[in-house]
C-alpha cells in the first residue's frame, strides 16, 4: 500500500532585501577606513529602491537549495563576507556598426581606466568629457556616447560593462546594459554571500537567468521572443552563456597608444568614396595604416621606445570627396539627369568614382577640390595644435592616387615667406599686366632682372627686336652665362607666343610641346614670368584658362590657397603624377627644382599598380636607373624574388658554360690531327695549355668580376643624385610583390593599386624617413 507522505516544511527564508542592505553597508564600511568614502561606492548608481529590490527578490524562486545553505540569518558571519565576495572589475566598451550589425569593442586598458576614474570622480557627469584613442574620440559620460573629433562620424554608444552573454549564433560575447548588469551583480553577491545557488532570477522583460554555480550561469529567452520558424521545444529553450567580468571571456583588448606625438601626417584619398576593395572609407583605411605603424614602432624601434625617446606618429585623414559630391555643388543631380537608365550600378560607380578625374581637370570643380583639401589641412592642423599644445614636431603629407596629384599641384604653387616679403616683386606685380609690345630693351631686361647686361647689349647695338632674333650661340658668343641665356630665350619665346595670341593665332599643341623643350624644366619661371603667364591665360580664346608655362605646366588656371604649415615630407602612394605632367606637356623636370615649402618627396608604388608612374626618368633622362627596392618589414628580400634571381643567374651561368663547351668542342674538331709532338729543343718554347683549362679559368674570373660589378651597381644606384626634389636622394621606391601576386600580375592589378593602406612595408618606410630626421635609426628585429 502506498502511503501519502506529507512534504517537509521548507525552512524560513531570510529577508534578502534587508540582508543585501546590511552586506552593502558592511562592505562599504570595511573598504573605506577612517570614514573615507570610495568613489566607486559613492557614485555607483543604486540598482533599485528597497521596494523594487524586495519585488525582485520576491520573484526569485529557489530551484534547489544547496545542502550547505544557511537556514538562519543570525548565523551569518559578516566579517567573512569581504573574503567571500569581491566586486567585479568593469571595463568600458563602445558599439561599432559594421555590415549593418552592431559590434561591441573594448577600449584599451589605459582608456578604460581613464573612463572609470572619471566615472568615479566627484564632478558632475554632464561636464565630464574624456579623450580616448589618442585624442581622436571624445566620450561624454553623461550621454554614454562617443564622438569623433577630426572627422564626421555617427556617434556610438558607450557602456560600462561587467556582465556578458553569448548565444549560439554569436561570434563574441556581448555586454549587457548597465542596469541589467547591476541587477545580475546584486543577485550574484547574495548568492555568494549565502552560498545558495541554482536560483532563478526573472526580469520584467521576460528573460530568466539561473545561477547554477559561480562558473555556470545561463539566460533563457522568453518564448514570445523566439523566431517564428523555431518549432522544436529544445530550440525554444536554448540558453545563452552568461559570464561575469572581462577576465572570464575571450576578447582582444587593444594596446594603448603613447601620449606623446612625434610627427603628424595628413593623408589625402584618391578618386571615389571607397579606398579599398572592401569599400571602406578613408577614415577606416587610415586607421589600419595607423595600427600598422604602431605595431612597427613596437618591433623596429623597440630600444628607443623603451628608453622613452620616441612616442608615436599620428595619421589623420583628409576627405574631399563628400564636399565635391555634396548638396553645395549639386553636381550629382546634374550628372544624374543626363545618365542613362541602363546598367545603373555600373553608371553609378562611374559617376561616383571615375568622374573625379574629369572634375579635377575642370576649372570650376578643380577649384572646389583644391579649396576643400587646403581648408581641411588647415582646419585639422589648427584643431590638432589646439588639442595638443605640447606638440613641437613636424608635419608631413601623404596622398594616394589622385590625392597625390592634388598635393603635388598644391605644393608646387606654394610661396615661401621670402617670396611674399620681397618688395621688388610686389612692385613689379603691381605694375599691371605685361603686354607683348615691349619697345624698350631696358624694360625687358628689368623684368628679367638682368640689368647688369644692359651695357653689353648696348655695346652690340641690340634692341628688343634684334634680341628676339638671337640664338643661344649668339648669346654665348657675347659672353652671357648659361643661366641668363636660358632666361632670355624663355622670355622672348613667351613674348612671341603672346603676340601670336593677340593676333588671333593661338599656339598649337605641337608648338606647345616644342616650347616646353625650350623652356626646359619645371620651376625656371620667375615671378615676372608668372605675371606674363597670367596675361597669356586671360587673353586666351579658349573658354578654359590654362597656364601653359607656369610651375604646374598645363594644369587648370585656379587660385591655390596657402597652407598654414610647411610640410617636411611628401609621400605619394600609387601616384599618376608623372603621367599627368607628361600629358600636360612637361617632358623634363629641372634637377635643381624643389617644392617651395617642402624639401622631401617619395614616390612609392607597387610594381603591378596600373595607375602608378615613375618620376626619376623625368629628372635624369640621360641614363636608366632602377627604382629603389623597399625591403620587407621582416628584413631581407622576399623568398620568391630571391629564388627568381637565383634561377636567372643559374640559367645565365648554364648558358655561358654550354656555349663555352660547344666552342671548345668545335675548335677541337676543326684542329688538324698530328702524329706526335716533336721534342722540345733548346731555344723553343713549351706548348700552350689546352684551351679547356684556360676557358675554365676565364669563366671563374668572369663570375667574380660580374659579382663585383653587381655590388658596385647597387651602391651606385643608392648614391646616385636625381635632382633636388628629394634633397638629392632617390625618389622612386617600389614594393616587393607577394608570392601569390607573381603568378598573374593582371589578376592582382586593381588590388595592387589599393594595397598601400595595409602595407607594413610602406608604413615602415614612412616611419624610417620620419625618425631618421629625428636622429633615431631603424632596428632590425631578431627572427
Amino acid at each position: 500500500m502506498s502511503q501519502n507522505v506529507e512534504p517537509a516544511a521548507e525552512p524560513p527564508q531570510p529577508d534578502l532585501s534587508d540582508l543585501s542592505q546590511r552586506i552593502r553597508a558592511h562592505n562599504q564600511a570595511s573598504l573605506n577606513p577612517a570614514g573615507q568614502t570610495r568613489g566607486t561606492q559613492k557614485h555607483r548608481p543604486e540598482v533599485a529602491s528597497c521596494t523594487a529590490r524586495g519585488q525582485m527578490m520576491a520573484s526569485t524562486d529557489r530551484v534547489e537549495t544547496s545542502p550547505t545553505s544557511s537556514s538562519s540569518f543570525e548565523i551569518i558571519d559578516l566579517d567573512a563576507i569581504q573574503s567571500l565576495y569581491e566586486p567585479v572589475q568593469p571595463h568600458w566598451f563602445y558599439c561599432k556598426c559594421t555590415d549593418f550589425k552592431d559590434t561591441w569593442l573594448p577600449f584599451s586598458r589605459e582608456d578604460s581606466q581613464k573612463l572609470e576614474a572619471a566615472h568615479n570622480s566627484g564632478e558632475k557627469s554632464g561636464k565630464i568629457v574624456v579623450a580616448t584613442e589618442g585624442g581622436r574620440y571624445d566620450v561624454h559620460l553623461s550621454e554614454r556616447m562617443r564622438y569623433a573629433v577630426y572627422w564626421d562620424q555617427v556617434p556610438s554608444e558607450v557602456r560600462r560593462c561587467t556582465w556578458f552573454y553569448k548565444g549560439d549564433k554569436d561570434s563574441r560575447f556581448i555586454p549587457y546594459a548597465e542596469e541589467f548588469s547591476e541587477r545580475l551583480e546584486e543577485a550574484y553577491m547574495i548568492a555568494v554571500t549565502l552560498d545558495e545557488w541554482k536560483r532563478k532570477l526573472d526580469f520584467p522583460s521576460g528573460e530568466t537567468v539561473i545561477l547554477h554555480n559561480p562558473k555556470l550561469i545561463m539566460q533563457y529567452q522568453p518564448i514570445t521572443l523566439q523566431e517564428e520558424w523555431v518549432s522544436s521545444p529544445s530550440e525554444q529553450t536554448r540558453p545563452r552563456t552568461v559570464k561575469r567580468g572581462i577576465e572570464n571571456i575571450t576578447v582582444e583588448i587593444p594596446e594603448g597608444e603613447p601620449e606623446a606625438v612625434d610627427h603628424l601626417v595628413f593623408m589625402v584619398h584618391g578618386i571615389g568614396p571607397a579606398c579599398d576593395l572592401r569599400f571602406r572609407s578613408i577614415v577606416q583605411c587610415v586607421n589600419d595604416f595607423r595600427s600598422a605603424s604602431l605595431s612597427l614602432l613596437n618591433s623596429h624601434f623597440k630600444k628607443a621606445e623603451e628608453e622613452k625617446r620616441i612616442g608615436r606618429v599620428e595619421f589623420l585623414p583628409v576627405n574631399w570627396h563628400s564636399a565635391l559630391h555634396g548638396d553645395a555643388t549639386g553636381v550629382d543631380k546634374d550628372i544624374q539627369r543626363i545618365t542613362l537608365p541602363s546598367i545603373s550600378r555600373l553608371r553609378h560607380f562611374t559617376n561616383d568614382t571615375l568622374l573625379d578625374l574629369f572634375f579635377y581637370n575642370s576649372p570650376t570643380y578643380c577649384q572646389t577640390i583644391v579649396d576643400t583639401v587646403a581648408s581641411e589641412l588647415s582646419r585639422l592642423h589648427s584643431l590638432f595644435l589646439q588639442r595638443n599644445p605640447q606638440f613641437t614636431g613636424a608635419v608631413s603629407v601623404a596622398g594616394h592616387s589622385l590625392g597625390s596629384l592634388i598635393l603635388f599641384d598644391l605644393l608646387t604653387n606654394q610661396k615661401t615667406d621670402q617670396d611674399n616679403s620681397k618688395p621688388v616683386t610686389q612692385d613689379k606685380a603691381s605694375r599691371g599686366p605685361v603686354n607683348g609690345d615691349l619697345h624698350s630693351l631696358e624694360e625687358a631686361l628689368e623684368r628679367m632682372d638682368l640689368m647688369e647686361y644692359s651695357n653689353l647689349f648696348r655695346k652690340e647695338e641690340l634692341d628688343i627686336e634684334s634680341l628676339a632674333l638671337c640664338t643661344e650661340n649668339d648669346l654665348k658668343d657675347m659672353g652671357i652665362p648659361l643661366g641668363p641665356r636660358k632666361k632670355i630665350l624663355c622670355f622672348m619665346r613667351k613674348r612671341e607666343i603672346l603676340q601670336e595670341v593677340r593676333a588671333g593665332h593661338p599656339p598649337l599643341t605641337a608648338g606647345l610641346q616644342g616650347a616646353k623643350e625650350e623652356v626646359g624644366a619645371l620651376g625656371l619661371g620667375t615671378s615676372d614670368d608668372q605675371v606674363l603667364l597670367g596675361t597669356l591665360s586671360s587673353i586666351s580664346v579658349s573658354p578654359v584658362d590654362y597656364e601653359y608655362f607656369d610651375v604646374g605646366i598645363g594644369q587648370v588656371s585656379i587660385n591655390y590657397p596657402k597652407l598654414a604649415f610647411h610640410p617636411q615630407t611628401f609621400f605619394a602612394f600609387g601616384s599618376p603624377i608623372g603621367m599627368f605632367l607628361t600629358v600636360r606637356g612637361l617632358k623634363r623636370i629641372d634637377p635643381n627644382y624643389s617644392f617651395p615649402t617642402c624639401k622631401c618627396f617619395y614616390n612609392i608604388y607597387h610594381p603591378f599598380d596600373p595607375v602608378a608612374y615613375r618620376i626619376e626618368p623625368m629628372i635624369v633622362s640621360d641614363m636608366e636607373i632602377e627604382p629603389m627596392l623597399i625591403p620587407h618589414h621582416k628584413g631581407r628580400k622576399r623568398m620568391h624574388l630571391e629564388l627568381k634571381e637565383s634561377l636567372t643567374r643559374m640559367s645565365t651561368d648554364l648558358k655561358n658554360n654550354v656555349l663555352g663547351s660547344l666552342r671548345t668542342a668545335w675548335q677541337s674538331f676543326a684542329r688538324l690531327p698530328v702524329a706526335a709532338l716533336p721534342p722540345v729543343t733548346e731555344g723553343e718554347t713549351a706548348p700552350e695549355p689546352p684551351p679547356e683549362e684556360s676557358e675554365g679559368i676565364k669563366t671563374e674570373e668572369a663570375e667574380l668580376h660580374s659579382k663585383e660589378e653587381e655590388k658596385e651597381k647597387e651602391l651606385e644606384e643608392q648614391n646616385i643624385k636625381v635632382g633636388m626634389l628629394n634633397g638629392g636622394r632617390r625618389i622612386d621606391y617600389v614594393l616587393q610583390e607577394k608570392p601569390i601576386e607573381s603568378f598573374n600580375e593582371y589578376l592582382f592589378a586593381l588590388q595592387s593599386h589599393l594595397c598601400y593602406w595595409e602595407s607594413e612595408d610602406t608604413a615602415l618606410l614612412v616611419l624610417k624617413e620620419i625618425y631618421e630626421k629625428l636622429g633615431i635609426t631603424l632596428e632590425q628585429p631578431q627572427p
